[in-house]
């Protein structure tokens, strides 16, 4: 018998744990009756009661698993750890505030048996402002565009992924990896299967104007190189500009010497300008910075303060993932 393992990332998830699980369990008990199946709920520190209710869960039914964080690590490093705590023959993840239907998973299934190694949804629909969803859509087509391996638009790790990809997932040695870059980048076979994303269960997203700024410039500086390029291009061109401008007020100089006045307005706005571009670009060079030092100080991902239902592993205990 097959097994799929469901890990689901949690964070304030109080009020849909039990929900989550309920629906999950309706569906193999209903439509996938044939698949063995685990159900792994990863809390990352949430102040909350979610870890009230996964434990609650984890005594009532030995097939739902708990991983809690010593301490918040995280979107991006939680998620991506998420992924390997599964030991299925597929993994099926959808966050913990019930956006992502738990019902598509038969559908998922389907085309994972039909030999698709990666199933992943694409949102359709969001239950967020028209302008962060066109945000959005202009930073997807921004990436897809200067990225090297074409990128998922409106792919938020939603999906059932083969054992055989989660394996090559395990080979990632990258403290704070990009999970949707990585899909896009190693996914094999990849199925997209469009979806409507529901409202969350969670009210107010957690994530503020920094926190989307940390992703988008992780995606940015994981897979793209042309922004730094094009410091080098503009540098360049500006150059040129400069001296073809330069030469020309020399020669107008000389032969009008006393009729040729020019004031500092020109000068400033030139200063300001090249000022400007070079602060832009020293920015963008900062975040690549900050990002390869991040990734070269060879820390864990996570550190796991207690894991429940897991084989010999119960009970209070530091781990480090990585």
């Amino acid at each position: 018998m097959k097994k799929i393992s469901v890990t689901i990332p949690s964070y304030n998830e109080e009020k849909s744990v039990r929900l989550m699980y309920e629906r999950l369990s309706r569906v193999f008990a209903e439509q996938l009756p044939q698949y063995d199946y685990e159900i792994i709920f990863v809390d990352d520190y949430s102040p909350d009661n979610t870890r009230a209710e996964i434990r609650a869960l984890c005594a009532e039914d030995k097939r739902v698993k708990g991983v809690f964080n010593a301490r918040n690590f995280g979107f991006n490093r939680n998620v991506f750890e998420c992924l390997l705590y599964g030991d299925g023959d597929a993994t099926f993840m959808l966050f913990g505030d019930l956006q992502d239907p738990p019902e598509m998973l038969p559908e998922f299934v389907r085309e994972w048996e039909a030999g698709h190694k990666v199933v992943v949804g694409q949102k359709t629909h969001s239950d967020e402002s028209k302008l962060m969803y066109a945000l959005r859509s202009l930073y997807y087509g921004m990436i897809g565009k200067l990225s090297d391996s074409k990128q998922i638009q409106h792919f938020n790790g939603f999906g059932l992924y083969d054992k055989a990809f989660i394996d090559v997932m395990r080979q990632i040695d990258d403290p704070n990896p990009y999970l949707k870059g990585l899909v896009s980048e190693f996914g094999m076979n990849i199925k997209i299967v469009p979806y409507e994303q529901a409202k969350s269960l969670r009210g107010k997203s957690g994530f503020n104007f920094m926190k989307y700024y940390d992703v988008a410039m992780l995606g940015i500086t994981s897979y793209t190189k042309i922004l730094m390029r094009l410091a080098t291009f503009l540098g360049a061109g500006l150059g040129i500009v400069s001296l073809i401008l330069a030469l020309i007020v020399l020669i107008s100089k000389l032969l009008h010497w006393n009729a040729y006045p020019y004031g500092s307005a020109a000068i400033l706005i030139g200063v300001f300008f090249i000022g400007a571009v070079q602060l832009f670009f020293m920015g963008i060079l900062g975040e690549y910075i900050l990002s390869i030092n991040t990734r070269s100080m060879r820390r864990p991902r996570v550190v796991v303060g207690e894991r429940i239902n897991f084989d010999g592993e119960d009970g209070q205990e530091e781990r480090a993932h990585d």
